[in-house]
């Protein structure tokens, strides 16, 4: 039996952090009421169900023709949640159709944080000649619409001197950027005494930011 919830939707760095997770790894379904977020990492679904305060259990389950239950679910329903996201821009089936996110400019880097926790990451790699570490920030979607919203957000309020958006294999859309713009905006997604994070993530960062949490 699936746990009726009364998600608080007062803006505030938690929730706009889950609204990133949302926005990037979760799924609002078609009944208007439930909202489900599936993932290989577990520390995902722990940090949405921390943030919320929900106490509904976590489960596993399996994808296309696989008995291998690898995947981590957490799905809670709330009808004034999900109109709320609706309010704000997410929408059913959003994959390729969402764009501009409606979220307060104070609130949009714990946004930017979910949406990396959700489906971006934060690499290092060697450069072959002078060894030093080459820092890379990067962020998936299949809407590429959301993703020039997302680097216009971030040049509002950061002087970045890149950032680029190019199509992968897969063909998923990828927002880039190199050290010197990752390491600025990294700075404003992981600040004093931050609370929501993937740690595996935070880890890579701080090498370069520093440790703030």
């Amino acid at each position: 039996m699936k746990r009726k919830c009364n998600v608080d939707t007062r803006w505030s760095p938690a929730l706009s952090y889950v609204l990133g997770i949302i926005a990037t790894d979760g799924n609002l379904s078609p009944d208007g009421r439930h909202i489900n977020i599936t993932s290989k990492d577990k520390s995902i679904v722990l940090q949405v169900k921390k943030a919320l305060k929900l106490k509904n259990k976590i489960g596993k389950k399996s994808r296309e023709k696989s008995d291998d239950k690898k995947y981590y679910v957490l799905q809670f329903g709330d009808k004034n949640f999900y109109e709320f996201m609706l309010s704000i821009g997410l929408t059913q089936a959003k994959s390729k159709t969402i764009s501009k996110i409606i979220i307060p400019e104070i609130y949009f880097y714990d946004f930017l944080r979910g949406c990396i926790d959700g489906d971006g990451n934060i690499n290092v790699v060697f450069h072959p000649e002078s060894k030093l570490p080459q820092l890379r920030l990067r962020l998936y979607s299949a809407s590429n619409n959301f993703l020039l919203w997302v680097a216009e957000s971030i040049r509002k309020n950061v002087k970045i001197n890149g950032g680029w958006i190019y199509t992968d294999k897969k063909q998923m859309h990828v927002l880039t950027f190199a050290k010197a713009d990752s390491i600025k905006i990294l700075k404003l997604m992981y600040y004093k005494k931050v609370e929501f994070f993937l740690k595996r993530k935070y880890d890579t960062a701080s090498d370069f930011i520093g440790r703030v949490a």
